[in-house]
């Protein structure tokens, strides 16, 4: 399966609470919900057509947590077939139980799991949110798409996807539009490390 990272991120690269004011409040933050304004009938059609591409489900505990305890009651949404019945994993250390099945608690060596999960047939193993674990595998090198999702705003505080000290990567652009509303969406496919050049005349 590939391994897909989609986020959605403000102007300033903000990650944190994106759907509501009490949806991660970590850290003090108290700008959540700063997404919500911009969505639009297009952006929840190409959220439909990612989210059929997915055989399986990868989770942060935090975002885990969120998705368990929405999810199993919004049964009319046109999107909970998907996400209920599919095969979910949520990497914690912490976690004893997960009753969303189906659900299996990875813990250890994450990257390790995670590789071995891509190993399996399927299409894609999708990670929604959870920025932190996807800032470990991109580090780790499994990230083979991510699918950027940036509203007009500027949030100003919060925990960002890319933050100072992040391991360098390298993307090529496959895809981007942009919704009546504003979102600008950004698919990339990962390419490995960065290339570098010399800017001049002369280069």
């Amino acid at each position: 399966m590939r391994l897909v990272l989609q986020e959605f991120l403000s102007l300033d690269g903000v990650s944190q609470g994106p759907g509501s004011p009490d949806e991660d409040t970590s850290d003090g933050f108290t700008q959540g919900g700063w997404f919500v304004p911009h969505l639009d009938e297009a952006f929840d059609r190409v959220a439909a057509l990612w989210l059929g591409k997915a055989d399986a489900f990868l989770f942060g505990r935090r975002t885990y947590e969120n998705f368990a305890r929405d999810w199993p009651k919004m049964t009319d949404h046109p999107n909970a077939r998907i996400l209920n019945g599919s095969p979910k994993y949520v990497a914690s250390q912490s976690l004893a139980t997960a009753g969303w099945e189906p659900t299996t608690i990875l813990s250890g060596d994450i990257p390790a799991q995670v590789a071995e999960l891509k190993r399996q047939p399927g299409r894609e193993l999708q990670i929604h949110g959870s920025a932190r674990l996807g800032q470990s595998l991109l580090a780790a090198g499994l990230i083979d798409e991510l699918r950027l999702a940036i509203a007009p705003v500027i949030v100003g505080s919060g925990r960002r996807l890319f933050p100072d000290g992040g391991t360098p990567a390298g993307l090529r652009l496959l895809h981007h539009e942009t919704t009546p509303s504003g979102i600008a969406v950004h698919v990339y496919e990962s390419m490995g490390l960065p290339e570098y050049g010399t800017y001049g005349a002369d280069a």
